[in-house]
């Protein structure tokens, strides 16, 4: 195996956080924030590009930093390796209410696609690089834009998505028509695409924009219960516009309905 061997435990329900179990000089990397905590024979460093084999001299670096800058990630990559005797753990949280996936790679052919933000954290060796989607319709329309985050190896990678996680195992043929927010992640050899919501009426009331996204199997995706876009978009609803005052949400009792509530602040 090319990639380091961890072995792990995922935490919680709602807000996880898994915890990896590090021998002696072995490696994770991950998302810069994500750490929760580590124990004090844990040597942190800051790595260029994800630390993969393949990035061997400074132009390889240089142009791993760059895929990630496309993914929107930052340049740069945190590398937690453990430098004393026995047995080690290092902990990453959740960036938000969800489910993190644990995902060996050599399961899957050593190749996931997933969102541009869903990578958590992964043996190292494992490579963190970009997924050009060759389709303009999915360029545009598939939530993701053009760009999307490959990982490959044959270790252990985790990532996070919102909400509950569904997990689809597609046969041939099989087509799966899912919001363009929920794709979490998907493998090779699925055929990812994008087809417009059928009905005019539909498309411009029904709420679930004019796209979906249409997986064909076979292979496996996973889907999230809870976008990131769709909750940040209901707190953005919810929050109090100009002056502090909170509109009342659903309700016909408007300022009333907060008296009646409590919420007298007029």
């Amino acid at each position: 195996m090319d990639n380091h061997e961890i072995d792990y435990k995922i935490i919680g329900e709602e807000m996880q956080c898994v915890e990896i179990e590090l021998d002696p000089n072995e490696t994770v990397i991950a998302e810069a924030g994500g750490l929760m905590f580590m124990n004090s024979d844990i040597e942190m460093n800051t790595i260029f590009g994800d630390g993969s084999n393949q990035d061997s001299g400074i132009f390889g670096k240089l142009m791993s930093g760059a895929k990630r800058v496309l993914t929107g990630e930052s340049l740069f990559m945190t590398a937690y390796t453990h430098r004393g005797a026995g047995k080690s753990h290092v902990s990453f949280a959740s960036p938000y209410p969800g489910k993190i996936i644990p995902l060996n790679l050599s399961h899957f052919g050593g190749k996931i696609i997933c969102q541009k933000d869903a990578f958590l954290c992964a043996a190292k060796g494992v490579s963190v690089g970009i997924a050009f989607q060759k389709r303009l319709g999915v360029g545009f329309f598939g939530g993701e834009g053009f760009i999307m985050q490959k990982l490959e190896g044959d270790g252990m990678a985790f990532v996070h998505a919102g909400g509950t996680i569904v997990e689809k195992t597609l046969q041939p043929g099989e087509t799966l028509k899912v919001d363009t927010g929920c794709l979490v992640a998907l493998t090779q050899d699925v055929d990812y695409d994008i087809e417009m919501v059928k009905g005019i009426k539909t498309a411009l009331f029904g709420g679930e924009g004019l796209f979906l996204a249409s997986l064909r199997g076979p292979g496996k995706v996973w889907i999230q219960s809870l976008p990131f876009s769709r909750l940040a978009s209901r707190i953005f609803a919810a929050a109090p516009q100009g002056g502090g005052k909170q509109k009342g949400e659903g309700s016909v009792l408007g300022g009333l309905g907060n008296l009646l509530d409590g919420d007298n602040r007029f």
